[in-house]
């Protein structure tokens, strides 16, 4: 906790990082290929009229108006191959469950600690937030858990490590452990955005009759659905959705109940994902552990702050 208040966002920002950034009146499209085509999963939005960054253009965007407005292969999905993004930001802003990620710009200035930025993206359930230089308004970077959870275990070897930390995930009420939602591997690509949408998940596990994980289909793995041109064909089922995916994907990474927490959190900063999955000796789901519920622990916990689940 203390580490993470005497460190500033700008200490966090990597050397050399790739930064999108999208003018509201490109077209949509245009801009989910460009997501795909520069490996990032969000873009700050520049309105040139207002002369400022009015939002974010998110993975979840891509997959709510795929949601929303799918009718079958054979219909063209004219609201994603027309639309500019100030149309669609005007059009659906009053949507509660649409656009909510580019509705408002939520950021943070370089010299915020780093406890203030992990508060702000776990209350607001966000997952990227831009760190903008107050003086001349440009976005330095985009910093999220992954990056925070890199910097603690790179740097964070210099401080002495909690005692919980030898404890047992089984033992420590961090992450998800009921209605975890899964998705089956008969069910449709369609099925899976449902889940994303009204769950509100980044993440879902692919499980066969017998309950078993046998993938991992994330929120990314759907924008890449625009790089394969399968975004008109949602009735494919994730069994073919997974292994017409790219081979760098995110695979299974999991973990089990008699881990301790200081393992887990290795696993998950070495193999840099976002999340593993709980599993028992028969690799049956049994829980969700995130970088949200990481983060929450080790630093907003012992601060008496409970943002993630309140």
């Amino acid at each position: 906790m203390n580490f993470m208040k005497s460190h500033c966002c700008y200490d966090a920002i990597p050397t050399s990082s790739k930064l999108v950034i999208f003018d509201t009146t490109l077209q949509v499209k245009k801009a989910f290929f460009a997501l795909v085509a520069n490996g990032v999963r969000a873009a700050p939005l520049w309105d040139s009229k207002l002369k400022c960054f009015v939002g974010m253009l998110t993975i979840t965007d891509f997959i709510n108006i795929l949601h929303r407005y799918y009718k079958s292969p054979l219909v063209q999905i004219y609201e994603l191959e027309e639309h500019k993004i100030e149309t669609w930001r005007g059009q659906y802003s009053g949507q509660k469950i649409y656009l909510h990620s580019i509705d408002r710009l939520i950021s943070i200035t370089p010299d915020a600690s780093l406890f203030d930025a992990i508060y702000s993206l776990l209350k607001n359930k966000i997952h990227r937030l831009p760190v903008i230089d107050p003086i001349s308004g440009n976005v330095l970077h985009i910093l999220t858990h992954k990056r925070i959870l890199k910097f603690l275990h790179i740097f964070g070897s210099v401080i002495p490590k909690p005692r919980f930390l030898q404890k047992k995930i089984s033992e420590v009420a961090i992450g998800t452990f009921r209605e975890i939602a899964t998705v089956q591997e008969t069910a449709t690509v369609y099925d899976a955005l449902t889940v994303f949408v009204e769950r509100r998940v980044s993440a879902l596990p692919v499980v066969n009759e017998q309950g078993k994980v046998v993938a991992l289909y994330s929120r990314f793995d759907v924008i890449n659905l625009a790089a394969q041109k399968n975004y008109n064909n949602l009735n494919m089922t994730m069994r073919e959705a997974v292994s017409s995916r790219a081979c760098w994907m995110e695979g299974v990474l999991k973990c089990y109940p008699n881990e301790t927490l200081e393992t887990i959190i290795d696993r998950i900063a070495k193999a840099e994902v976002h999340r593993l999955v709980l599993v028992d000796s028969s690799d049956v789901v049994r829980g969700i552990v995130s970088l949200s519920d990481l983060l929450q622990a080790l630093v907003l916990t012992p601060a008496g702050i409970d943002a993630l689940y309140s």
